[in-house]
């Protein structure tokens, strides 16, 4: 089974993550280093990809600074997007032209690994046909009205954003675990207008640390694409991405 590289950045900036999945993305690319999986959280940032309408941040220049957020452009997919402390942001790494050339599937399948991952928790998490990641019934604390939970709007729990080159994976997923929600009133989420975003904890009425959540994302996401997951330190990974 081939391997992955698993490396836990920690809290990291938004810029310096990018920077360091340009560097891992190009020695992938040269065959330098075999598939990895990046975690990490950001202080507080909003991205738009490629797709993002500006329409979409509601806050202006002076709020976000007030509030000590962050705004970047990616080249990744999908529109805006919010990260801050509390939520896994994970980054792939993965050359596709040795597991399987469809960029469909490979969404499809991250959407997996965390709805596996939620499943864990006792979560019911599911897909919404044209938005992309995954979503769950919000709670209702009565037996009636958990009945009616279909009829609820669902809310947004993780989300997808990925980047392709030359069949080598970047950006991925944010999985909301422990996040501060009132951020995501600074923008439409993905675009999509009336629907909330939500996080584990809230689900889970109860504290949830990142620790719990990481290992099981991992599992899934080495099970799914058929990746053996290794731990590696972030300066073994530097080292290694120098060997071009």
């Amino acid at each position: 089974m081939p391997g992955l590289l698993i490396t836990d950045l920690g809290l990291i900036s938004y810029e310096d993550s990018v920077a360091l999945q340009e560097r891992v993305v190009a020695a992938r690319k040269a065959g330098a280093i075999s598939d990895v999986l990046l975690l990490c959280e950001h202080p507080p940032v909003i991205t738009l990809g490629r797709n993002a309408k500006r329409e979409n941040l509601l806050a202006g220049e002076n709020v976000l600074r007030q509030k000590g957020v962050e705004l970047h452009d990616t080249n990744r997919g999908g529109d805006i997007t919010f990260h801050g402390p509390g939520q896994i942001v994970g980054y792939p790494i993965l050359d596709l032209g040795a597991i399987r050339r469809d960029v469909h599937w490979y969404v499809r399948t991250l959407e997996e690994v965390m709805i596996r991952a939620s499943a864990d928790f006792g979560l019911t998490a599911f897909r919404v046909p044209g938005r992309t990641g995954i979503w769950v019934h919000p709670p209702r604390r009565s037996a009636a009205a958990r009945a009616a939970d279909s009829d609820m709007p669902e809310e947004k729990l993780a989300a997808i954003g990925v980047h392709i080159s030359r069949w080598v994976t970047s950006h991925g997923f944010a999985y909301n675990v422990a996040t501060d929600l009132r951020y995501f009133d600074l923008i439409i989420p993905c675009g999509i207008t009336e629907r909330k975003a939500t996080s584990l904890e809230k689900l889970l009425d109860r504290s949830v640390a990142t620790a719990e959540v990481k290992p099981n994302l991992i599992r899934h996401l080495g099970e799914l694409f058929d990746l053996e997951p290794t731990t590696t330190s972030r300066e073994d990974l530097l080292a290694s991405s120098n060997r071009l």
